[in-house]
């Protein structure tokens, strides 16, 4: 017994055995109650989580278990060094580096939270736009923000564990502002990448021009976009260009401008060039699919050549534009054969 006493009562590193054992007990402790805490927290939020309609909930519910157990550990093991006598520079090395976890759990429970709100709402977006999720846009979006909040809570950590962190931001601006120029077009990139989420100029599957690329939206990625142009190849655009130039998405054109010119003989009496015209009006009202009340047939011009007629009709959308075009200059050309109307050259089209 008295060996018992002795040894509880044992001086190590200026604390008995005993005030070892009780720390050492309360962190035990601490370890089991975090984990049925947490159990009993859990099962109370699904119950309450199944009674809503939002995903969201259940999304959160499932990413903050790691943190919140992290945290009553936390507060166990101080509660525990509390039975304990350090040294004074020990003491406060030991309340920094408590104050410095504290900040990173808590900062860990935002980030898990905020990445469930991210990805239930980029999820979300992409029901309601019923468009394909990028996978790498929203890797980009949760680093972004993963970057930030972690920026965010070392900087408050470290501010009240005593830390001078205006010092440290000063000593780091200067390597940040080198490697800010050095990795600028990067940056424009990934900006133009945002322009595209937030703006949605267009969705994969558009066909779009940009500059003179034109062609189907197959990739829309953090730093490019992806077409595939008419003659199936496919063009790599850096989304920067997205940013600081127009974007024609033809895909939502509610119709497509067709202008075509007519070359008729230049031998061709007026009368015949009314028919004509007549005949090109007539043709555009019985072709399904194209807009006649927008359409126009005039005489643009005449020289020794030809007399040059312009014919502007639109096609609506959903329709192949190529085979509407072919459908109305093989009508046209054949009523100018019934008609005996004779033509200078063949049809010349143009958008």
């Amino acid at each position: 017994m008295k060996f018992l006493l002795s040894l509880l009562n044992f001086q190590f590193y200026h604390n008995p055995v005993n005030d070892w054992g009780i720390a050492l007990g309360i962190i035990v402790f601490s370890l089991l109650f975090a984990r049925v805490f947490y159990w009993m927290v859990s099962k109370s939020l699904s119950w309450l989580s199944r009674n809503t309609n939002t995903k969201i909930d259940d999304l959160i519910i499932q990413r903050i278990d790691t943190p919140i157990a992290m945290g009553i550990v936390l507060i166990g093991i101080r509660s525990a060094l509390k039975f304990l006598e350090f040294p004074l520079v020990v003491e406060r090395y030991v309340h920094r580096g408590f104050v410095m976890m504290s900040a990173l759990t808590v900062t860990w429970l935002v980030t898990r939270i905020v990445r469930a709100i991210i990805e239930n709402q980029y999820k979300k977006y992409a029901e309601e736009e019923n468009v394909k999720v990028d996978e790498q846009m929203l890797l980009f979006i949760k680093r972004a923000s993963l970057i930030l909040l972690w920026s965010m809570g070392a900087v408050v950590g470290l501010n009240n564990a005593g830390v001078d962190v205006s010092a440290l931001i000063a000593g780091l601006g200067i390597g940040g502002l080198a490697f800010a120029l050095a990795a600028q077009d990067t940056v424009k990139n990934l900006i133009g990448g945002l322009i595209i989420f937030f703006d949605k100029p267009f969705h994969m599957g558009d066909v779009i021009q940009v500059k003179e690329f034109q062609g189907t939206v197959i990739y829309i990625g953090m730093r490019s976009t992806r077409i595939r142009n008419a003659a199936g190849r496919i063009i790599t655009i850096p989304n920067a260009q997205f940013s600081d130039s127009g974007i024609e998405n033809i895909t939502v054109e509610p119709t497509r401008r067709v202008a075509t010119v007519i070359n008729l003989s230049p031998e061709i009496q007026a009368d015949k060039v009314k028919e004509a015209i007549a005949l090109v009006n007539d043709v555009i009202k019985k072709v399904a699919g194209v807009f006649h009340d927008d359409a126009d047939t005039y005489v643009e011009k005449f020289s020794g050549a030809s007399i040059d007629v312009s014919v502007i009709y639109f096609i609506q959308k959903g329709n192949n534009i190529h085979q509407k075009q072919n459908e109305v200059n093989l009508a046209i050309l054949q009523r100018f054969q019934q008609a005996g109307i004779p033509l200078a050259n063949a049809l010349q089209n143009g958008k």
